[in-house]
């Protein structure tokens, strides 16, 4: 009498569920920060096209400047919040991998290569969080044939629609924004930044939902009292 190999040990991912929580919610306070200086300068340029004489050269440079480094520290918080989740997804998906008695589609790889590589950045991803998903919720596994044909999660289409959209507005923006030669234009391409950052913030909160949602699933199955191992019978005997 033998008993069957225990599976793989799920790994602690609350920390790191945490962390991307945190610096999403760092991220999305950036964004509204950024929105803030985008309607100063809105405002100042307003404010030059109507009356000149009421905007010093100090206030033009200033405005330059803190419109700059409100770019920087976007740039910067959006890197790292980007490094924390893609840390956070890796451990994810190992569990997950325990958890799932199917293979993911997509491989480990993907988990990096997905958001950027043409045209499959469009779906991928999603794939790769859809599977993780269904490996990890109780019962998901259970109700289904394989992590291809599984029920989608309803939270995880609205961050990746939210996702794609915010992507395509950032592009119409930086191309606004580097197209912009008038100060017509540069008033415009102010408030585009806002909606590029409106769509941030919401796309932000619904991957928060996702991350603390996917956190909990592996969090109580690995917590959960460990079934008793089965015995097999050892033809030998």
């Amino acid at each position: 009498m033998y008993p069957t190999a225990p599976p793989m040990p799920l790994r602690p991912i609350r920390t790191l569920g945490t962390a991307a929580v945190v610096m999403l919610a760092a991220d999305s306070l950036v964004s509204v920060l950024s929105s803030a200086v985008d309607v100063q300068r809105a405002l100042l340029i307003d404010r030059f096209l109507t009356e000149p004489a009421s905007v010093s050269q100090a206030d033009g440079d200033a405005s330059d400047t803190l419109y700059a480094l409100s770019g920087l520290v976007e740039t910067v918080v959006y890197v790292a919040t980007a490094v924390v989740f893609l840390i956070w997804l890796f451990r994810a998906r190992t569990n997950a991998e325990t958890l799932s008695p199917w293979p993911h589609r997509r491989a480990r790889p993907w988990l990096i290569f997905g958001w950027g590589f043409p045209i499959l950045c469009w779906w991928y991803p999603k794939q790769i969080v859809d599977d993780i998903w269904t490996a990890s919720k109780p019962g998901a596994v259970e109700e289904t044939g394989n992590l291809a044909s599984a029920r989608r999660s309803g939270l995880v289409w609205a961050w990746w629609l939210t996702w794609l959209v915010s992507m395509w507005v950032a592009k119409g923006a930086g191309r606004r924004y580097l197209n912009a030669e008038e100060l017509p234009e540069m008033r415009e391409a102010a408030l585009f930044d806002i909606a590029v950052n409106a769509a941030y913030v919401v796309t932000a909160a619904l991957a928060v939902a996702v991350v603390l949602s996917i956190t909990r699933f592996q969090e109580e199955r690995r917590t959960a009292p460990a079934p008793m191992p089965s015995v097999v019978q050892d033809p030998a005997v």
